[in-house]
């Protein structure tokens, strides 16, 4: 294992439904490429706290890579080829994003997926993330991958109704998590992160989340 600070499940798979499980560990070869990753990233494209169109200002700080990034404001939630704070394209994917995407889906048994949105989202000790579907893609089957790094969350996994009861899913650095086809509209969101210090990423939670947008 190439990190010394993985969960007590890594190398283990948790079965979330038919077409979603969490792949305990998958992503601890790639964390160096990763963490580098998202420093070349947000040294052009910052983290930034959006805007919901009904005004309230998200907890999750966030930034994007690839061709397409995830933008809201009070014009809705929508994807932009352009940062709109520089109005120039999103940093592109760096080295062994796409490989560590393609492999997990595959894994997951999600084969041939080639995302074109990759959303870098910042977790500090208190912030959560609302239960939510993501729906604002074209291809509502092709799996969303979701790498957690840093602080350990509880992931909050539903059914497709928000009313739906969810299961708590403990995830650790280095945890990847993919549904797509038939889970792929499940609702699902981040209980607040515990507060802590991981030795390698410091005093905060870091998520990659890909997707197949167009």
């Amino acid at each position: 294992m190439s990190d010394l600070f993985a969960g007590p499940l890594a190398g283990q798979r948790t079965a979330l439904g038919p077409q979603a499980c969490v792949l305990h560990g998958f992503a601890l070869p790639y964390v160096t490429q990763l963490l580098q990753g998202i420093n070349d990233v947000t040294a052009h494209a910052p983290f930034r706290n959006l805007t919901t169109p009904g005004g309230h200002v998200m907890q999750v700080a966030m930034t994007n890579c690839g061709p397409l990034g995830w933008v809201s404001d009070r014009r809705g939630y929508r994807y932009a080829a352009l940062d709109p704070q520089t109005q120039v394209p999103w940093p592109a994917f760096p080295n062994g994003f796409l490989a560590l995407a393609e492999a997990a889906a595959a894994a997951a048994g999600l084969p041939q997926h080639r995302p074109d949105a990759c959303l870098i989202n910042r977790y500090l000790p208190g912030t959560r993330l609302s239960l939510h579907q993501d729906r604002d893609e074209d291809d509502a089957q092709a799996p969303i991958v979701s790498v957690s790094l840093g602080l350990p969350a509880t992931f909050l996994w539903g059914g497709m109704a928000r009313a739906d009861k969810t299961l708590r899913v403990p995830v650790a650095h280095g945890d990847v998590v993919v549904w797509g086809g038939a889970d792929r509209m499940r609702f699902h969101g981040v209980l607040p992160v515990p507060p802590g210090r991981h030795p390698i990423v410091g005093e905060q939670r870091l998520n990659l989340t890909f997707r197949k947008v167009r």
